[in-house]
């Protein structure tokens, strides 16, 4: 009996479902309909391109350069110190609570 009630309530439930996707009137893939041509496309993306950011908030500028007031000879002395450091890899997060150690850190003259 249980089985016969399962089989029955199987075949409703796929009557409603046959009839739910007829009632919604599902109609196939739409073939594409270009509007323009491809030459037309073509130039009005080299026109896009040829008129720069249009979107764009900041006014372009051009660059400047600013003078230092140190040498090139003191930063390059730094740049070394820097990277022949024992410690320039350090990484706090490595350390207990996120703190390193006093004996690791350096301390800038």
């Amino acid at each position: 009996m249980k089985t016969t009630s399962n089989i029955i309530a199987a075949a409703a439930l796929s009557l409603l479902a046959v009839a739910g996707a007829q009632a919604q009137g599902f109609e196939p893939v739409q073939p594409l309909k270009a509007v323009t041509s491809r030459t037309d496309v073509a130039a009005d993306a080299l026109g896009a391109a040829h008129r720069g950011n249009v979107y764009g908030d900041v006014v372009p500028a051009p660059l400047t350069s600013r003078p230092s007031s140190r040498d090139r000879a003191s930063i390059r002395a730094e740049a070394v110190a820097a990277a022949h450091a024992p410690n320039q890899n350090l990484d706090r997060r490595a350390f207990v609570n996120s703190e390193v150690p006093p004996q690791f850190r350096t301390t800038n003259p």
